[in-house]
């Protein structure tokens, strides 16, 4: 009997100490979920307008609706991530009578985690906490998932502009979920996954 209950108290010992990396990575997630909570109620409330313009590369209309905002708000600063074209990019900023030291285009990114964790840094030193997060309709589900964990994790809260695309159509959730876990990975570990372009981000005319 004695031989038995010593058996069942190893085998209840060793499914106990499998559980607990699982019950730290749950832990580890709440913590996370309740810090990026906390700076993003915080943010909200001390910088309830937008300081700056994020507009995510791909497509020039998106480009076209950063110019338009900014040109209604002469404080609001511009950084386009990885567009598709630099000269055509600064002329449309260039038409909506936007000077060159208002808007950056940095290239450093690859895809769209990297759109938001190559541009923290220059968020941090330009002290910024609200941001117009500018990309397509059927792209801001996927862009505000990582923007919640990227961003506000660095106490930066977004305000989503879409621009309209014809058509329904839609990302794979599977999108959204592959780059939500790529964005709490980045969080922990400081690393986004695909290398990224080493380069500067920089005012059109340098």
């Amino acid at each position: 009997m004695f031989e038995i209950v010593v058996h069942m108290s190893r085998k209840r010992g060793k499914y106990h100490h499998k559980c607990y990396p699982f019950l730290w990575s749950i832990a580890l997630i709440g913590i996370f979920v309740a810090i990026m909570s906390i700076n993003i109620a915080i943010a909200s409330l001390r910088y309830p307008q937008p300081q700056a313009i994020l507009c995510l590369g791909g497509d020039h209309q998106r480009e076209k609706l950063a110019a338009k905002l900014a040109s209604q708000n002469k404080d609001l600063l511009i950084w386009v991530s990885s567009g598709s074209n630099d000269q055509i990019t600064g002329q449309i900023f260039h038409n909506a009578g936007l000077s060159s030291e208002r808007f950056f285009l940095n290239n450093q990114a690859t895809d769209t985690v990297t759109n938001f964790t190559t541009l923290v840094p220059e968020f941090k030193q330009h002290h910024i906490k609200h941001l117009y997060l500018i990309t397509s309709d059927f792209h801001m589900p996927r862009a505000r998932a990582i923007a919640m964990i990227v961003l506000g994790s660095q106490g930066i809260v977004v305000t989503p502009m879409e621009v309209r695309t014809r058509g329904d159509r839609q990302e794979p959730k599977v999108k959204i979920l592959r780059d939500t876990a790529r964005s709490i990975f980045w969080f922990f570990s400081g690393y986004a996954g695909p290398d990224i372009k080493r380069e500067k981000s920089n005012n059109f005319n340098n």
